[in-house]
């Protein structure tokens, strides 16, 4: 038997989800509505979307397997579980879609909607279903007049006053028509990340989630602050026979917003097979949407298919959603941790009740910082909402309050550095050890010597330990100062080994600035960063002179980043001199670079890129590298293929996006380039692309 708490609810379950007893069925309808009820109402939930849809169907399972013990409350059959109801009428019924959960469930729903029929369905399709709310907005002479949710499907509330907040959602058609239009309105993952710095600023509790987050804010008058949310439609009462596609073709043309402009746009589909690999298309694209999903929906595409099937009372009989796994989960958080990173950074870390988040067992995930903590008002031992999308690191979004029980424990913050014991600075929202890169010398050191910084072939982690703990090196300046007798006087360390050693070490103080710099791990620089900065002012002196405005001007860096790297090259300026003194980081100077030039630095080899990248054959061009290469690429790593993209003249990205001119697709590709082909964007393979930036490739 498998127990599952959410605050006083309980549900008594066998593994399989069947309820054992009449008296669990009475529990199960209980909890089910008193989830639904804070779903639809104002988008919090007691219960993650994967435990509720497999609460209903234990309920549904029950209910067929012992007909004359339904209770008349029971959710099966109604618009939103029957949890919630409305004032105001709607014209026609908003019902809600019947769930398939995998392949062949979808397989024979179809199957059964072509019996009903008497002839298979004329076209498929397929569109992502958006998790917000859902209204209906009504139109007269082509203006706005109302705005209501869906309610119970036959009266909704009124939120008239929450529209002009709506992206969108026009107050003026492009036609003076009588219309309803109905879609879906939520939170993007912009807005979302808005709202809570909004809602902060005021001293509110952030938003769980964003679709609690639209909730809230629809329904919310008098506030002191403007949220704005983004409307997507996909029907209309007053359009009639017409196609879905054709529907939204006028829905747009009218000024309407649909999920056509994104990148999981509606699509036709002849055959179910193109309907369920358009369905792994739109999955595979979820983590990079601007919005939440929560399954795919298929229809029947014409006006007459769906005449034909008709509706049921909740739902119509010629759509259905394809639920997804649910990339929001409720847990329980057990305990914070806190950890030291390499530059003396205090960050805490959720330990959280083990939970599995679209196909991931989650037991971490982020708290940012303190000052974060703090806002959010988080306890030991609370339900709190955790998020992951796609490879993103899980996140902790918010405790569920109304769910405390009285045996939560405030989170105890540390009072001096977890690490080394001494003090730490609170004067940044992210807290650091005031001994800084110090505290955690042996972390920054093998960080340094790593591939894509300096390469030091033979300095892994035992051997920067040995070199930290004989207190031969304290930061990597000691390194160049290291000799054959310091080494040798180290556990395991033979006169081969340390001549290996040197040699690696001397190879490295010639190595090219963006690697020299990029090897001291400067707070707001990655090993991109490192590039531009380095290509921008040519040399290790003029990096150490420049200040936050000067730092402002490089491409990328705003005046916050600017303002913490300055800041960081103030406290690394004896490590910078200790670097000049040994003749590191200023053998391979860089011509600087005009500030309209894109270029940027020189490669591992040392060579510049100047005049080259300026008018290479990638000039212009925003390039995304996916899957492994093969060919004369096998054997970059992606930051060096990064390096050759920029030499080449064009700007390497990580993420696909409208911005996006060249993809090189390699072996086992995934969303990346699924994005790409549905954008039009220009695909290569590693071997075409090595043609074409050929005369920039490092020497063998």
């Amino acid at each position: 038997m498998a127990l599952s708490v959410r605050g006083s609810m309980m549900t008594v379950m066998t593994e399989n989800n069947a309820l054992l007893s009449p008296a669990a069925y009475v529990e199960a309808v209980t909890t089910a509505l008193a989830a639904s009820a804070a779903y639809y109402g104002d988008g919090s939930t007691p219960l993650g979307d994967d435990e509720y849809d497999g609460l209903l169907r234990a309920i549904t399972a029950y209910e067929e397997a012992h007909p004359d013990e339904v209770l008349a409350e029971s959710p099966t059959g109604k618009v939103a579980g029957g949890a919630v109801q409305g004032d105001v009428p709607h014209s026609v019924p908003m019902l809600s879609l019947d769930n398939v959960f995998d392949a062949g469930e979808l397989t024979e729903w179809a199957a059964g909607l072509e019996r009903r029929l008497g002839h298979p369905v004329a076209g498929w399709c397929v569109e992502p279903k958006l998790d917000g709310l859902a209204v209906a907005a009504r139109y007269r002479g082509g203006r706005l007049v109302q705005v209501l949710t869906r309610g119970d499907g036959l009266a909704g509330e009124d939120i008239t006053h929450a529209a002009d907040a709506v992206l969108g959602l026009p107050p003026v058609l492009t036609k003076p028509i009588d219309v309803e239009l109905r879609g879906e309105v939520l939170l993007t993952t912009a807005q979302f990340e808005e709202a809570n710095r909004i809602r902060l600023t005021h001293e509110a509790t952030p938003f769980a989630h964003p679709r609690s987050g639209a909730a809230g804010t629809l329904r919310a008058k008098d506030r002191p602050y403007r949220i704005e949310l983004t409307f997507f439609a996909y029907s209309a009462i007053g359009l009639d026979d017409l196609g879905h596609l054709a529907l939204l073709e006028n829905l747009a043309a009218l000024g309407a917003n649909t999920a056509a402009s994104t990148a999981a746009a509606p699509m036709r589909c002849e055959t179910v097979e193109q309907v369920q690999e358009r369905i792994d298309v739109i999955a595979g694209l979820r983590a990079d949407l601007p919005f939440g999903i929560d399954g795919v929906v298929v229809k029947a595409d014409t006006a007459e298919d769906q005449r034909q099937a008709g509706n049921g009372s909740r739902a119509p009989r010629w759509a259905v959603a394809r639920k997804l796994a649910a990339e929001h989960k409720v847990t329980r958080l057990l305990a914070v941790e806190w950890n030291v990173g390499r530059t003396g950074i205090i960050a805490p870390r959720a330990v959280l009740e083990p939970v599995v988040i679209d196909g991931v067992t989650v037991t971490y995930a982020t708290l940012h910082n303190p000052s974060d903590i703090t806002r959010r008002g988080l306890m030991i031992g609370d339900q709190v909402f955790v998020y992951r999308a796609g490879d993103v690191i899980p996140r902790v979004e918010a405790p569920l309050v109304d769910q405390r029980t009285g045996a939560e424990s405030p989170i105890v913050f540390p009072e001096a550095c977890p690490r080394c014991g001494d003090a730490i600075d609170t004067s940044e929202q992210r807290w650091r050890c005031v001994r800084g890169r110090s505290c955690q010398a042996v972390a920054s050191v093998i960080y340094a010597a790593g591939r894509d910084q300096l390469d030091i072939e033979g300095l892994g982690g035992t051997r920067a330990i040995q070199l930290v703990e004989a207190g031969l090196v304290r930061d990597v300046a000691d390194l160049f100062t290291l000799t054959r007798e310091q080494l040798l006087g180290l556990e395991r360390m033979g006169e081969t080994s340390a001549a290996n050693l040197l040699a690696a070490i001397e190879t490295a103080r010639g190595a090219a600035l963006n690697r020299v710099f990029c090897a001291l791990g400067v707070r707001g620089t990655g090993r991109t960063m490192s590039r531009r900065i380095a290509a921008h002012f040519g040399s290790m002196a003029a990096i150490r002179a420049a200040d936050a405005e000067a730092l402002a001007e490089v491409d990328g860096i705003g005046t916050e980043k600017a303002r913490i790297i300055a800041a960081e090259l103030v406290e690394l300026a004896p490590l910078l001199d200790k670097l000049q003194a040994q003749q590191v980081g200023t053998q391979v100077t860089e011509p600087q670079k005009p500030p309209t030039d894109a270029s940027d630095a020189s490669d591992a080899t040392g060579a510049t890129v100047g005049e080259a990248s300026a008018g290479g054959p990638l000039a212009g061009q925003a390039v995304v590298v996916t899957g492994s290469m093969t060919g004369p690429l096998a054997v970059l790593s992606r930051n060096e293929m990064n390096e050759l993209i920029e030499r080449a003249g064009g700007k390497a990205s990580s993420s696909v996006s409208k911005r996006t001119t060249l993809v090189v697709a390699g072996e086992k590709a995934g969303s990346k380039r699924t994005k790409a082909e549905e954008l039009g964007i220009r695909i290569l393979d590693p071997e075409e692309f090595a043609v074409l930036v050929a005369e920039f490739l490092p020497a063998p």
